[in-house]
C-alpha cells in the first residue's frame, strides 16, 4: 500500500503543477487582452441598458474661451489716415522678420486682467471673451480716432497633453479651439495602453480650474459641450491597469518567460 500511494504521488503532484500552469498562462493572456470596447473611438453606446448620456448639448462653438492672466493679445490698429495710425501701432522695418513683426503688436494681460496700450494707456478686460475685448477695446480708442478697424486675436494659445500619448507636451493650437479629438491628434495618438475611456481635462477659470472626465468611445461626445479644448487646457491620458501588471504594446515576453520560469519552478519541485 505504502508502494502504491508514493508512486501515484508524483503523478497527482505534476497533473496538478500542469493545471496550475495553464491556468496561469490563460489568466496572463486574458489580461493581456484589451476588450474593443476599451479602444475603439466614437461607439454607438445608446443601445446599452444601463447607458445615460452624460453630455450636455453644445450651444454655441466661437466665443466661449474667456481671456486668463499671461494670455498674449494681438492687437492691431488700422484707420483711413496711416499716419495717424502709426501712432497705435509700432513702426516696422524691411528688416523685421515675420515672428519679431507679430510681436510688436502683442500686448500681455496682467493678473490685474489689464493690458497697456499705446497712448490708451491700461484696457481691463475681465471676462472677455475675445469679441468682448474688442469691443472694449474700440470703445477705449474713440476719444483718439472717429474711424477705425482693430484686429484682435490670440497670440499665444496652446494647450498641454501628458501621459499615454505618443508625443506628450506643450502644443500651439492654429485656432481658437481645437476639438479633443483634434488635440489629441496632435499629440501622435493615444498609445495602445493610454485610457481613452477617461480622459482627464483641467481647464483654467477666473474662478481656479475646474476638471471634468471625457469619454473618447462615445459618439455623444460630438455635440457636446466637452467636445472643445480651449487655449491653456491641461489634457492627461491616463494608463490602464494592465500597463502596470508589466504588459508592453501586445503581450509581452515578460508574461511568457514568467509562465515559463514558474513552470520550471514547480516542475523542479516536484521532481
Amino acid at each position: 500500500m505504502n508502494h502504491s500511494s508514493s508512486f501515484s504521488s508524483p503523478k497527482k503532484a505534476k497533473l496538478f503543477a500542469r493545471k496550475t500552469i495553464t491556468l496561469l498562462v490563460i489568466t496572463f493572456l486574458i489580461g493581456g487582452c484589451i476588450p474593443q470596447k476599451e479602444t475603439t473611438y466614437l461607439q454607438d453606446q445608446s443601445q446599452r441598458d444601463d447607458y445615460q448620456n452624460p453630455y450636455q448639448k453644445l450651444t454655441s462653438i466661437t466665443e466661449r474661451y474667456i481671456l486668463q492672466p499671461n494670455d498674449q493679445l494681438y492687437i492691431q490698429v488700422q484707420t483711413a489716415n496711416p499716419k495717424l495710425s502709426e501712432f497705435f501701432n509700432p513702426t516696422r522695418t524691411g528688416n523685421i522678420g515675420t515672428q519679431q513683426n507679430q510681436a510688436l503688436y502683442t500686448y500681455p494681460i496682467n493678473d490685474q486682467m489689464e493690458i497697456d496700450f499705446p497712448f490708451v494707456g491700461k484696457v481691463n478686460l475681465d471676462g472677455c471673451t475675445l469679441e468682448q475685448a474688442k469691443n472694449k477695446m474700440a470703445e477705449a480708442l474713440k476719444p483718439f480716432l472717429s474711424d477705425s478697424f482693430l484686429k484682435i486675436r490670440l497670440a499665444s494659445n496652446t494647450f498641454t497633453i501628458l501621459g499615454e500619448v505618443n508625443s506628450p507636451g506643450r502644443i500651439t493650437m492654429d485656432k481658437e479651439q481645437v476639438t479633443i479629438y483634434e488635440a489629441i491628434a496632435l499629440a501622435g495618438d493615444i498609445e495602445p495602453f493610454g485610457k481613452k475611456k477617461a480622459i482627464k481635462v483641467i481647464r483654467p477659470s477666473e474662478n481656479g480650474s475646474t476638471t471634468f472626465f471625457v469619454d473618447l468611445t462615445d459618439q455623444n461626445i460630438l455635440d457636446s459641450d466637452k467636445y472643445y479644448i480651449y487655449p491653456n487646457d491641461l489634457i492627461y491620458v491616463r494608463p490602464m491597469k494592465a500597463k502596470n501588471w508589466g504588459i508592453g504594446q501586445s503581450l509581452s515576453f515578460g508574461i511568457f518567460s514568467s509562465a515559463l520560469a514558474l513552470y520550471l519552478s514547480v516542475r523542479a519541485l516536484t521532481n
